[in-house]
């Protein structure tokens, strides 16, 4: 499996454009870049899908891997990838039933024991975390540092991606640390320059 060391989270909060976000990162980045669909709790399936949908037409003109968080049956209508599943979603095993054996499925772990049940159950790739404090998201447990992803990373032999609080000055420390690439919100969606800011995360991700 081919998969990009920079993903980008959408953030659909009130007063946010998720596909300018991604365009502008799609234009730097290409295939390097994998878009994961995130939408509210609150969003409607019908908006999750309008969303996913625009999002997997920007990433196949660009080569791009498209994933969608959470909704397996908005994943499989739009024709995405894959799909990544949290602690709270169904179950690693259950959504690689759902999704079938082609597609890119990521799990959440911060621990290695959850990380390698995860693998086993048919995970291509974790998202670990919170390796730093972070604002995008709430409810979200203490973060691990880069020495939570060394023993999530030691543990598996599958990649593992660095979310929360990733900032390009951090990216060193994570790869370092073991990360196979990271994931980020705030870094791009907040990011005055989308397209430059992906660049230095490129950058220092060594693309």
């Amino acid at each position: 499996m081919s998969l990009g060391r920079l993903h980008l989270v959408t953030d659909t909060r009130p007063g946010r454009d998720p596909l300018a976000v991604a365009r502008a990162a799609l234009g730097v980045a290409g295939r390097e870049l994998v878009v994961q669909v995130r939408v509210e709790d609150s969003a409607t399936d019908r908006e999750a899908y309008e969303l996913a949908g625009r999002m997997v037409e920007l990433c196949a003109s660009a080569g791009a891997t498209c994933l969608v968080n959470d909704r397996l049956h908005v994943a499989l209508a739009v024709g995405a990838a894959g799909a990544h599943v949290g602690a709270d979603d169904l179950p690693v095993d259950a959504a690689r039933r759902v999704l079938g054996p082609a597609a890119v499925l990521g799990a959440t772990a911060r621990a290695p024991g959850t990380a390698r049940a995860a693998v086993a159950a048919g995970a291509d790739y974790l998202g670990v975390g919170p390796c730093h404090a972070t604002g995008t998201k709430a409810g979200l447990p203490p973060p691990i540092g880069p020495a939570g992803v060394t023993a999530v990373a030691d543990a598996v032999p599958v990649p593992v991606v660095a979310i929360g609080g990733v900032t390009a000055d951090r990216v060193a420390g994570l790869r370092g640390a073991g990360a196979y690439g990271v994931a980020v919100v705030a870094a791009l969606a907040d990011a005055a320059d989308p397209a430059r800011a992906t660049a230095e995360l490129l950058a220092a991700l060594g693309c």
